[in-house]
């Protein structure tokens, strides 16, 4: 099965709330964070085993704020994900203001297999994590992010403990 096909995705609390302080706590500083979930599928339903939270460099400039995964750190990423034999699923980060995809995040992204999630939290993380207020995309078979809407978001994602 491929993870296009993941119907639902069960994440621990403790995985949303190692992203969420990651992302809150760069987010007083100003600046986006970024955060990974990474498990494991069985058929339709994928488990987050682990919250992973990469090296990165928060770059601010007059035109505005980015979070960048170098590619030593993707590489790094890539052969501990296989010896561990973990799948990245979604990529969580935050923006300033208003949660939406940027043509930044969508050519940007670590996270790259058809079916991943990338998730974009709000006010830099400054409050608790909710579906409903983050804005959830896909990554279709023709390599573009699509919206899932919120009603589906909050179906396909489970918060578990």
């Amino acid at each position: 099965m491929t993870l296009a096909q993941v119907e639902e995705v069960v994440v621990p609390r403790m995985c949303v709330e190692e992203v969420q302080a990651h992302m809150r706590e760069v987010g007083r500083a100003g600046h986006e964070g970024l955060g990974l979930w990474v498990g494991h599928q069985d058929g339709e339903r994928f488990t987050v085993a682990q919250a992973v939270i990469p090296a990165q460099r928060h770059i601010r400039t007059r035109d505005g704020v980015c979070v960048v995964v170098g590619p030593e750190e993707l590489h790094r990423l890539n052969v501990w994900l296989f010896r561990q034999g973990l799948t990245l699923f979604a990529q969580i980060h935050s923006h300033p203001g208003r949660a939406y995809h940027s043509g930044t995040d969508d050519e940007n992204a670590v996270a790259t297999a058809t079916g991943c999630l990338s998730l974009v939290v709000p006010d830099f993380a400054a409050r608790p994590f909710v579906v409903e207020t983050t804005a959830v995309y896909r990554l279709d078979p023709k390599g573009r992010w699509r919206e899932v809407p919120p009603f589906r978001a909050r179906s396909l994602i489970r918060i578990a403990g």
